[in-house]
């Protein structure tokens, strides 16, 4: 084998290796989450790499155990019980929960589970694009993130069992 074919096998697979890197991702909104004495626990974002939309949630000084977790339709948070949040952003009027026939909505989401330290992360996809979902999370009163107490039962209608309100973030643009 000469130097040549070796130069272009290296070339070769460095072409391929640049094919598999993913883009960056974009982030597009941001909530810092505070807990009802207003102290900063977490943060959740949205993000979209290739055409797909995730929420990443992080938060810390919560119970250990599951918390529901669901986007409120009113971006706004005064604690301490965040009512100011409104219900669940719900644009198609479903029931709530994945396991609840009738539903579910668009503020559903997966229970975040806070580790024996009290912190913990989620990842969500969103299904469709940013285009579609943009709309809904910064309409006119804006979008609230809203951990509960909790574990959401997936079901339970309007708000999944979840318990009260433990810490809220609004949404603004990324």
């Amino acid at each position: 084998m000469n130097w040549q074919s070796i130069s272009v096998s290296a070339f070769a697979l460095a072409l391929a290796a640049c094919a598999t890197v993913p883009a960056p991702s974009k982030e597009l909104a941001r909530a810092d989450i505070a807990n009802p004495t207003g102290k900063r626990i977490g943060t959740a974002t949205i993000s979209e790499r290739d055409g797909t939309v995730t929420l990443t949630i992080q938060a810390k000084g919560l119970t250990p155990g599951a918390h529901g977790a669901h986007l409120h339709m009113t971006g706004k948070c005064e604690g301490p019980a965040f009512a100011s949040a409104g219900g669940h952003l719900n644009p198609a009027m479903h029931q709530h929960g994945v396991q609840n026939p009738a539903g579910s909505h668009l503020g559903d989401l997966p229970n975040l589970v806070a580790a024996r330290d009290g912190a913990g992360v989620a990842t969500i996809m969103f299904p469709g694009a940013w285009s579609a979902l943009e709309s809904q999370i910064f309409d006119a009163d804006g979008t609230a993130i809203v951990l509960h107490a909790g574990a959401d039962d997936y079901k339970t209608d309007p708000s999944g069992n979840s318990g009260g309100r433990v810490a809220c973030g609004t949404f603004t643009r990324g």
